[in-house]
């Protein structure tokens, strides 16, 4: 086994990530339905009804039936996010995206959000790893992708830009 340090042996192309936008998320959303406190978590499930995405590569619309199972952590108050969608290209295509995220930030910035008021994106943090699904030929490249969301909460909804990793 080598006892040089992994600085010295790694090539210069992984020590930097690169990415490139994919495309930009408004998510459309009901009020989220609080099961409550549950054994391990405090448990909400938002409703996604709809939504757009606009990129180089695809665009189109978010179908109605998505849902975003939330855990807030006690202890830090963390929010992790489980979420499921279907996108609809403009072409008629069907993507499944799926995504695990984490949003986190001071107690006082969570409840700004939580009553629906404008806050910067630089007051909290909301990242995503998004993954595809399709059957499509067209769009097939997605499926063998991995991408990174940066998010936003919005009064209307999560709005999130997401990276191709390259």
């Amino acid at each position: 086994m080598s006892t040089r340090p992994l600085a010295a042996i790694l090539p210069k192309e992984m020590t930097e990530l690169r990415s490139r936008p994919l495309f930009a998320l408004l998510l459309d959303v009901q009020p989220a339905l609080a099961i409550g406190k549950t054994p391990g978590v405090d448990r909400r499930v938002g409703v996604i009804t709809g939504g757009r995405f606009e990129g180089e590569r695809l665009r189109g619309k978010v179908l109605p039936g998505g849902s975003d199972w939330q855990s807030v952590r006690p202890g830090d108050g963390a929010w992790t996010l489980d979420v499921r969608i279907v996108l609809q290209t403009d072409d008629g295509a069907l993507i499944g995206m799926t995504y695990r995220g984490l949003r986190h930030g001071p107690q006082a910035v969570l409840d700004r959000i939580a009553r629906g008021e404008e806050v910067s994106p630089f007051d909290y943090y909301l990242r995503a790893s998004p993954f595809f699904e399709t059957a499509s030929e067209r769009y097939g490249w997605l499926n063998n992708m991995i991408t990174v969301a940066v998010g936003h909460r919005l009064r209307e909804g999560p709005v999130y830009q997401v990276f191709e990793i390259l």
